[in-house]
């Protein structure tokens, strides 16, 4: 869009002035006065658009303000819409310019033109909002205006929001990667998808990657696109293992990353003619095939790209015109598949693949699958003692056996002071009666929640032979509904109520316990 299409002309000032004295007199409170910021109406396509706080800095680094960034959408209006007219767009705001934190907003503001079109999105998470769709320069222009940046549009369109005609390769390169490594790994991308029947479309990322932009049929969901670009993934990483990875976990990646997963529903990438909010304004820079062995990023920013735009023209003007099929991909998928590879983690908040990995990192799966005796080891607790239930293992069934072989019971009491109550957490072995007492033994074992006890002192309860051993069960059910109490003297082990044990501490002070 030319110059003679644009007009800029800023808005009368208005002022408000609340200083000590009377409304009357236009002063109110004991504020001295101000004046607003005067905003700039820009007359594009018809319409005019207002662009609020026009001087305000967006790139403290390059000096450039907001009014310059709408001045450059004007400018290359042309070759922005071609990646966004028609798809609804999440709106990465920067209302501090790029030097602040951006906050994604994927609701279109309530109070809005008339002019602006919005669509209703449903999201994995089963939620629903409506999204604005640009489709001409006036309507990018007032998004620009709310500080959008960049442009992240979705790879659908307003009229098919179940079927993406776009699949995007994002060459991501990690720590250390160089920029001559990413050129490369594109120029494969590129082989394979000319052996597949695709076009692809390059434009630097505006950052230090990459992006291929393959226009597809409207024909495939989500899942069968995203599946096509993992396929095409897997294939370049073997071509190319030292430069290129399709790993999901950071920690296993090497070389440059080609993200399948912004082929999920609900991801969104820059779009050609983007400015990036890097310190020098980079733009997301649409190229052609021959110019990516020697393209330079740096090269094409807010400043440059508008005279580019003017001279060259859009490099991916002619998208559009190439929709191909993925019908290549998907058999190359399926054969991926048939030969072991199956699905690749997804994004954290989508629905679990039945097919899917464990959705963990490596290194903390293996801690997780390692055999459980070593896991405890670790945890410092012994290897003979179950880490979830207070019985023990069955190591120790033979010697439980001989025990009650040789007329010993178990029984799950802890000494409390000198009551005794029931305890899941420790075991007392008491040995057949020896004259007027017999003697017990008592172990400690872990309780569930890793806490333990003290290992109490052995004891001795009066009376004579213990009864036989009964069941696991009878012994919890009886824990569970009475304590054993020592008493001095007595013959046998004395089973009383609540109210008798109250009565009973009250009449033998002597015995440990204190009148209440």
């Amino acid at each position: 869009m030319g110059d003679d299409a644009t007009m800029i002309h800023p808005l009368p000032t208005s002022s408000w002035i609340v200083s000590g004295g009377t409304c009357a007199a236009g002063r109110f409170g004991n504020t001295v006065p101000m004046e607003k910021a005067r905003p700039a109406v820009l007359d594009v396509g018809g319409r005019e658009v207002v662009i609020t706080h026009p001087e305000k800095i967006f790139f403290p680094h390059a000096g450039h303000t907001k009014l310059d960034l709408a001045k450059y959408y004007v400018a290359v209006a042309e070759g922005a819409l071609s990646g966004i007219a028609g798809r609804p767009i999440v709106l990465k705001r920067y209302v501090d310019g790029a030097g602040g934190e951006p906050f994604f907003q994927k609701r279109a503001p309530t109070q809005h033109p008339d002019w602006i079109e919005t669509v209703e999105l449903r999201f994995p998470s089963g939620r629903t909002a409506r999204e604005t769709v640009v489709r001409d320069a006036a309507q990018l222009l007032w998004i620009v205006n709310l500080g959008c940046i960049d442009l992240n549009p979705h790879p659908i369109r307003a009229e098919d929001l179940e079927h993406p005609d776009e699949l995007r390769v994002d060459l991501d390169p990690g720590p250390g990667v160089s920029w001559d490594d990413v050129r490369r790994v594109a120029l494969i991308v590129r082989t394979v998808l000319d052996e597949h029947g695709l076009r692809g479309w390059p434009k630097t990322s505006g950052s230090r990657g990459m992006h291929v932009n393959v226009r597809i049929e409207p024909r495939w969901s989500f899942d069968q696109v995203r599946r096509a670009a993992l396929a095409l993934a897997r294939e370049v990483e073997r071509r190319a293992p030292e430069l290129a990875t399709s790993k999901w976990w950071k920690e296993e990646r090497r070389g440059v990353f080609l993200d399948y997963n912004q082929n999920a529903k609900d991801r969104t990438v820059a779009s050609a003619w983007s400015v990036r909010p890097t310190p020098d304004a980079r733009v997301s820079m649409p190229l052609a095939w021959d110019e990516v062995p020697e393209c330079d990023p740096a090269a094409f920013t807010l400043v440059t790209a508008p005279a580019r735009f003017a001279e060259h023209g859009d490099a991916s003007a002619g998208i559009d015109a190439a929709a191909g099929s993925l019908d290549g991909l998907l058999e190359l998928s399926a054969t991926q598949e048939a030969a072991g590879l199956g699905d690749a983690p997804w994004p954290p908040h989508y629905r679990k693949g039945g097919d899917e990995p464990p959705r963990v990192a490596p290194s903390r799966r293996k801690r997780a699958l390692r055999p459980r005796a070593a896991r405890r080891r670790a945890a410092g607790v012994a290897s003979r003692l179950s880490r979830w239930s207070p019985w023990p293992r069955p190591s120790t069934r033979r010697t439980r056996a001989r025990a009650s072989s040789a007329g010993r019971r178990v029984i799950p009491t802890l000494r409390d002071g000198s009551r005794w109550t029931t305890s899941s957490s420790t075991r007392c072995a008491v040995a057949p009666a020896r004259g007027p007492a017999s003697e017990s033994t008592c172990a400690t074992y872990p309780r569930p929640n890793g806490r333990s006890k003290s290992l109490p002192t052995p004891t001795t309860i009066p009376g004579t032979a213990d009864p036989p051993l009964g069941t696991r069960r009878e012994i919890r059910s009886q824990a569970a509904r009475r304590s054993v109490l020592r008493t001095p003297g007595a013959a046998t082990p004395v089973d009383r109520s609540c109210g008798q044990r109250a009565a009973h501490r009250r009449a033998s002070p002597a015995a440990g316990h204190s009148p209440p």
